[in-house]
């Protein structure tokens, strides 16, 4: 049983990245013309695509959504959303099913990917963790996503979660962002991407249903 579910799971694995690619560039120049539009309508749009493009993707890996807590967002607020992150599918799904326009926070080797690097800094504010100028210089342009109307996700557990415990010890960054801001921070959970893209399997996909839920802000 298990030998056949590795075989099934690699095998879904390799329908993932060419379902992901195939999609992607389906929504890449819609994605990319957002750039024309000053934020943070071109933001909104590009997000709104997005989440087309993610309930179509987990439509085809089998692995449907089901998003609770959108009322917890009020118009006019912008919020520093705080999000787990147990697996890779984490970010494609965390910033496309907040509501409104967001950026998140994103390694800048990813950057670096042809044609999908110019999408990704799209929908993010890059920082080199390495780099003490570039995390001062990210911090900085989180405060400007705010102070246009925007949303920013943050995961305070800094990398994926390898641990057996639910959380990693958080940094305090997203913390010191919503005091700096003075937005308020609204904690969002997503259940089973752990399950689906587990962190220890390399090359493996289970479809299975996900979660994302956001839960009334805090500070």
């Amino acid at each position: 049983m298990n030998l056949f579910k590795n075989i099934f799971g690699r095998i879904w694995a390799l329908w993932g990245i060419a379902s992901f690619i195939a999609t992607f560039f389906i929504f890449y120049i819609p994605s990319i013309l957002t750039w024309l539009l000053p934020e943070p309508a071109g933001q909104k749009i590009f997000i709104d695509i997005a989440r087309i493009w993610m309930r179509l993707w987990l439509l085809l890996m089998g692995c449907p959504i089901k998003v609770k807590g959108r009322e917890h967002f009020k118009k006019g607020k912008s919020y520093v959303v705080t999000c787990n992150h147990n697996s890779l599918l984490d970010p494609p799904l965390s910033s496309p099913f907040i509501p409104g326009p967001n950026k998140t926070i994103a390694k800048t080797s990813f950057a670096k990917i042809p044609v999908f690097g110019f999408y990704y800094m799209k929908g993010a504010v890059l920082v080199d963790r390495k780099d003490d100028r570039s995390r001062r210089q990210s911090f900085e342009k989180m405060k400007a996503v705010l102070n246009k109307g925007m949303h920013m996700c943050i995961y305070p557990e800094g990398t994926r979660n390898r641990s057996t415990e639910p959380l990693k010890k958080f940094y305090d960054g997203a913390f010191k962002l919503a005091e700096s801001t003075g937005a308020s921070v609204i904690p969002a959970i997503i259940l089973n991407t752990n399950k689906a893209l587990p962190v220890y399997k390399p090359f493996f996909f289970c479809p299975i249903n996900l979660k994302y839920i956001s839960w009334k802000k805090c500070l």
